[in-house]
């Protein structure tokens, strides 16, 4: 697989699942460098942010190249795609944000868009998945939608796998877990981070 299959699948279908994104070793020292400190997620921007376990149930922790160097070499790779796709499909993409996710057993996120109401800042979404003995069972899948709610697919969180998806296109939900699941989630966006 390579950046041109996913610039291809990204301006045909909008999506694209990234298999062995990254391997085994790379993904033990990046949560390594995972600090402790997670805080129950919110739901929200800014000023309306807000926990609402109904809606999720996860953990998470925003990442810094500061955390550790497996931090900043995968931070580094996110910053190759951006520019790529910039000169690919020229979708201004100025900045990339990223925390670690982790769902307790039980954890679940319901069907969202990745835009809180009104901001459009975040236009392609990744989450790239951590759970080396994930199996059929564990739950946990992304279930992803069209904007008409028709089931499109469900994709198993295996280690290494990357879900590349158009942020605004398609609504998608983290399938209640049966054993602890976690990923790292960013997005590719069209404001700088300040």
């Amino acid at each position: 697989m390579s950046i041109n299959t996913l610039i291809d699948s990204l301006s045909t279908q909008g999506w694209y699942v990234w298999d062995d994104f990254l391997i085994s070793s790379d993904i033990q020292e990046i949560k390594h460098c995972i600090p402790n400190t997670l805080q129950d997620a919110r739901i929200g921007h800014r000023e309306s942010l807000q926990g609402n376990r109904a809606i999720r149930g996860d953990q998470t922790v925003w990442l810094e190249p500061e955390m550790g160097v497996p931090i900043a070499l995968y931070m580094d790779k996110m910053e190759e795609i951006r520019q790529a796709l910039n000169y690919q499909l020229f979708l201004g993409l100025r900045d990339f944000e990223t925390h670690f996710c982790r769902y307790p057993n039980g954890g679940f996120y319901k069907k969202h868009v990745d835009n809180p109401r009104g901001v459009g800042r975040r236009k392609i979404t990744t989450v790239l998945y951590m759970n080396e003995s994930w199996k059929l069972g564990d739950g946990g899948e992304l279930v992803v939608f069209d904007k008409k709610d028709n089931h499109l697919f469900k994709l198993e969180p295996l280690a290494g796998r990357m879900i590349f998806f158009m942020s605004e296109e398609f609504p998608h939900e983290v399938l209640p877990t049966e054993q602890k699941r976690e990923s790292i989630a960013g997005w590719f966006l069209t404001e700088k981070i300040l």
